[in-house]
This record gives C-alpha cells, structure tokens and sequence, in this order.
C-alpha cells in the first residue's frame, strides 16, 4: 500500500510505517491540482492542515482507504463524502491534548497575575507593583464549554487548584473527578472563568457572541484554544471594553487561514488591532497543541490507529 504525506510530520510517522510495509511517498510542496492529477495511485494520505480534502478531491483518490490528520479536527476533511466512499479517518485529539491542557493553564496564569504587562513594564523601567495586584484561581469557578479530550486535560491540570470545575456539553457526559457537567444557563450563573475546548461545527461557529456574553451573570476570563472562528471578535473586543470579560488568552483567531499556517493577508480589522494593543489580552499563533512532545504523540496515535487496521 502506498501513502502520500502532504506535510512535514514527525520522523517516527514515516519510519513506522515503513515497518508495517507502506510504501511512503512524501510531497509537501506540490500544488492542490498538481496533487489531484496522482493522488489515484494511493491507498493512505497523511495530512495536517495543507489544503482541504474535499468531495472532487477524493473523487480523484480513486484507491484511497485512509486519510489520517495529524491533529485533533477534521473539519478540513469531507467527511461524508469520505464515509459513504469507506474511506477510514483517523485524527489524533489524544496526541496533543497534553500540551493543550498546559497551554490554556498557562494563559490563564499569565492574564490572572499580569505576568506579561509586569514583564513588559519592568524591561521599560517602570516598576509598578499596585497596578499588576493579581487574582487566584482558588475559590473560582471554572467553566469549561466541550469536555472532550481538550477540555478533560484541562480540567485535570486544574485539580490542585482549590477551584470548583464544571463544564457543558452537548453529548450526556457523567462527572468525573475533576468536574461535573452542567447546563450551559447554569455554567453562565456559576463561571468566573470560560475555557473553550469545542471541535469547529455549524454548531460552534460564531457560539461565543454578544448574546453568549452577556448571558454569563459575572465579569470573567476568556480562555480560546480551540477554533478561532467560535467565537465573534468584535463581541469579545465590546466585552472587554466593557469590563464583562476581564482578559482574553487567544490561542486562535477568527481571522485565521483555513490552514492554519497564516493570517489574511488583508488590512487587519479594528477588532484585531484593538486585541493586539490591549494589556488584559494575551496572543499566541495557534500553538496550543504545538509542543516538541506533541509532535512524536501525534505521529505515533496515527501509526497506531492504521495499524489497527491495516498493520
């Protein structure tokens, strides 16, 4: 069986996969209509983010059985086309949750004690310790919206915290111990601080918006290192100007590219400006999941998931 690599991965992936028989053939430089006119030679593509996998795509892949995403969503990926075709879809959640969890507690961190004005201000000669007075998590109430693999790995680096965890979920999820699940009304009342952990739907898009924020009964902290369009930046900008959300930690942005490998390339927007500049927001390229360590898990969930079936 043969398999294109459409990006730059893990060495562990191809050296794996090479021991369980593939033939691996990498290409991460072609364009999408070069790719098109050889992707019929191949039973397996590798891919990240690169370009999205859609219905006249896999038209094409005409031997295709797996597409496995170096990553934790397949919105990029036409997955009923790809279903009603036998296509398998692997994905990695499990791979980079770790590192997710971590980076969500370090902003949280960061925004709650001021770490980066403080910083900002003492390399300027300003040593002002009244103003950069912080808030503890303990006693808090965090809220978590998406209890899958992302939000339970951040809920888990809460537990020495002191803090109450709830979270809401579409699917009927128990309690474990580190939270219990709630309705979103009641998350509303209760969170002094919003995670958001939702894969990128219909449903999630546009979910944190100036109804959402004003639903919540106190100011809060907003942590986003899920999909950056979830939420409305010109809603959250309002919220903060406003006093309702007290800090943002943006991990993700509306305004990225479906690849997430860039930002337009258009004028930026108010909003955004306005994010860059403010001192109670902390902004980080879609790197949540991006550490050394994730790197070789999420290449090695994808080894292990093919293997299953095709090992």
């Amino acid at each position: 069986m043969k398999i294109l690599h459409l990006d730059p991965n893990h060495e562990v992936l191809i050296h794996s996969l090479e021991k369980l028989g593939f033939q691996n053939d990498e290409d991460c430089i072609s364009s999408k209509n070069e790719v098109l006119k050889k992707i019929h030679q191949y039973n397996g593509i590798i891919i990240r983010s690169r370009f999205p996998i859609d219905a006249s795509f896999l038209e094409h892949a005409k031997q295709l059985k797996f597409i496995g995403r170096v990553g934790a969503g397949l919105e990029n990926i036409d997955v009923e086309t790809a279903q009603k075709k036998g296509i398998k879809l692997y994905n990695a959640p499990e791979g980079n949750r770790n590192a997710v969890g971590e980076h969500a507690l370090g902003m949280l961190l960061s925004l709650m004690n001021k770490l980066s004005t403080a910083h900002d201000e003492v390399v300027n000669g300003i040593w002002e310790r009244e103003g950069n007075r912080g808030f503890e998590i303990e006693g808090k109430c965090v809220g978590i919206i998406g209890y899958g693999n992302m939000g339970k790995a951040f809920a888990k680096k809460l537990a020495g915290f002191d803090c109450e965890v709830v979270f809401y979920d579409l699917k009927d999820l128990p309690s474990d111990p580190y939270a219990r699940p709630v309705s979103l009304k009641e998350l509303q009342q209760k969170a002094d601080i919003l995670s958001l952990h939702t894969p990128f739907t219909p449903l999630t898009q546009n979910m944190i918006n100036k109804d959402m924020i004003a639903g919540f009964a106190k100011p809060f902290w907003f942590i986003n290192t899920a999909r950056g369009k979830s939420v409305v930046t010109k809603d959250l900008v309002a919220g903060l100007q406003s006093g309702k959300i007290l800090g943002a930690g943006l991990d993700v942005l509306e305004y990225e590219k479906s690849s997430f490998e860039n930002l337009f390339e258009e004028e930026l927007p108010d909003a955004f400006q306005y994010l860059m500049q403010a001192k109670n927001v902390i902004l980080t390229p879609h790197i949540a999941g991006w550490t050394i360590e994730s790197k070789q898990k999420l290449a090695q969930t994808i080894v292990d998931k093919i293997r299953l079936d095709f090992g």
